[in-house]
């Protein structure tokens, strides 16, 4: 036992120094582009791999990668804090269009890919399926993470990261499936792999509106931060674990859950003060965790593997290509026929090539049994196959988004909305300073501190003025702002009737839900 104690105890220090040795290495890199600026124009996550491929070209094996890892650590608090932020109101008026990408555009990715390797590489069949299947997903953490530093439209981050949320579980559940069927324990029976489709989306998503609703409903009766902070990491992490031993899929538990929390819970149950350390708190972790994945997915890349594949790599990427573009046009045609969803050329041209694939292909690569003797062939493949992804297409996602004007004015939003703050802020000391009438002060200088106030508020709103001006667009953000401030106003109102005892529950947006129907009504 002592000799067992002592084993686990270097065992334990060796994964310490590990952890630590990545976290430097990811927070050096982190500092890089603040110290030589021409980095700014590659995105953090993909300078991240660029350091892992470094490393790895140096034979320097930071630790060693196991799927387990990726989908049982990492995974759960990336897909909750994308979650956490979507917009449900956004999500809703496109389900159409991502529920059309994340399950047909999952089918015929598979499809597209297993036909090129089959009929033009001469793999075998298992392989070409399950070389599909791993790639079939859109990786929510690579795309995401891209999309917010290039700082992309509202709309297109909006499908992007739907679809990635999405499509993740369908692909998981594909694969499941096809990498039974060279095991016998799984069959070509339509029937069941539907049945066996519904059961793992069902349990994914009524574990999390069991869970979702829950920590929603027991925030309602108090507000402390640090705790309901708590509960967040607790309900991510719960959420996954529970419905994969369900049997159902974690993925789409997560985001389910994070959709829920992220628009009812964080609006019913939270007051503004802790939304904001609870978001703030998730945004930290997705950094840290985007830090550590992105490098290890660079640091894992065996390059004399890589060489020995280079042609069914070659021609998984043209055929992963060619199925993606077919998916994104053919199905945001049906989408626009159908729900006149609008979804314009440029927008489905960046869906086409945004569609990176990250960790979860890999993850699904290793999980690969070890009794296949496919296993390193459909290893490498994937690993060439997603490096392509983040170096090729993730570079040249930016330049894309430019020359279709795409990106979105997210620096100029944000300095307008610097601008309004500091309006509302020194607007609030000036109605101070006029109701108050406190003996001890002297007169004159309440009024010298009085005409002070109004010239900077003259200041700021000759600035407020300058910046519609040069942009005409921030009236519509403007409004966006003003929507959003009305009804968070109205669920804080809700929240403290329930926390005073005063209300059993939340009462319906109503608010909300007349703005929404004067939005609709033609103008």
């Amino acid at each position: 036992m002592a000799i067992e104690a002592v084993t686990e105890g270097v065992a334990i220090e060796q994964n310490l120094k590990q952890f630590l040795l990545v976290l430097s290495v990811s927070l050096s890199v982190a500092t890089l582009p603040r110290i030589i600026s021409w980095f700014r124009q590659i995105p953090y996550t993909l300078l991240l791999v660029i350091v892992g491929l470094g490393l790895a070209f140096m034979d320097i094996r930071l630790v060693n990668l196991s799927p387990e890892l990726i989908l049982s650590i990492f995974l759960p608090p990336l897909l909750f804090e994308a979650a956490w932020n979507i917009k449900w109101f956004n999500l809703k008026q496109d389900l159409l269009p991502i529920c059309l990408f994340a399950v047909l555009g999952v089918v015929i990715s598979i499809a597209g890919v297993a036909w090129g390797l089959i009929y033009l590489g001469g793999v075998s069949l298992t392989t070409a399926l399950l070389v599909g299947a791993s790639l079939s997903a859109t990786d929510p953490v690579s795309v995401i993470a891209l999309f917010r530093e290039l700082g992309a439209g509202k709309r297109l981050t909006t499908l992007m990261e739907g679809e990635s949320l999405f499509n993740d579980g369908m692909a998981v559940v594909a694969f499941g499936f096809l990498v039974g069927l060279p095991l016998g324990t799984s069959n070509w029976d339509i029937s069941a792999l539907l049945a066996s489709l519904i059961g793992v989306v069902g349990i994914g998503i009524g574990v999390g509106c069991l869970i979702g609703f829950g920590i929603s409903y027991l925030t309602q009766r108090f507000d402390l931060p640090l705790v309901e902070q708590s509960l967040t990491l607790v309900s991510a992490y719960g959420t996954y674990l529970i419905t994969e031993d369900l049997g159902g899929s974690g993925v789409i538990g997560v985001v389910t859950t994070g959709i829920i929390l992220g628009n009812i819970g964080s609006r019913i149950g939270m007051s503004p003060r802790t939304r904001l350390v609870v978001t703030e708190f998730w945004d930290f972790l997705a950094f840290f965790v985007n830090s550590i994945v992105f490098l290890l997915i660079g640091d894992q890349i065996h390059f004399s593997v890589l060489g020995a594949n280079l042609g069914t790599i070659a021609i998984t990427i043209g055929a992963m290509l060619l199925s993606r573009a077919i998916a994104i046009y053919a199905l945001g045609a049906l989408s626009n026929g159908v729900a006149k969803s609008g979804i314009s050329l440029p927008d489905q041209t960046v869906l086409w090539w945004g569609g990176l694939r990250g960790s979860v292909s890999i993850a699904l690569a290793l999980s690969v049994p070890t009794i296949l003797g496919e296993r390193e062939e459909i290893i490498a493949t994937v690993f060439g196959t997603v490096l392509f992804t983040l170096l090729v297409q993730g570079l040249t996602v930016k330049p894309l988004l430019e020359r279709l004007g795409l990106l979105s004015a997210q620096p100029i939003q944000q300095k307008y909305v610097e601008t309004i703050a500091r309006w509302v802020a020194i607007n609030r000391v000036k109605k101070h300073l006029t109701q108050s009438d406190r003996p001890e002060i002297d007169p004159e200088f309440y009024r010298y501190q009085t005409a002070l106030v109004k010239g900077q508020l003259s200041d700021l709103q000759s600035e407020i003025d300058q910046l519609h001006n040069e942009y005409p667009d921030l009236r519509d953000f403007s409004h966006e702002l003003l929507w959003e401030e009305l009804t968070a106003i109205e669920a804080d109102t809700y929240a403290e009737f329930v926390r005073a005892g005063r209300l059993n529950s939340k009462l319906a947006p109503l608010l909300a839900e007349n703005l929404t129907q004067v939005e609709e009504k033609p103008l």
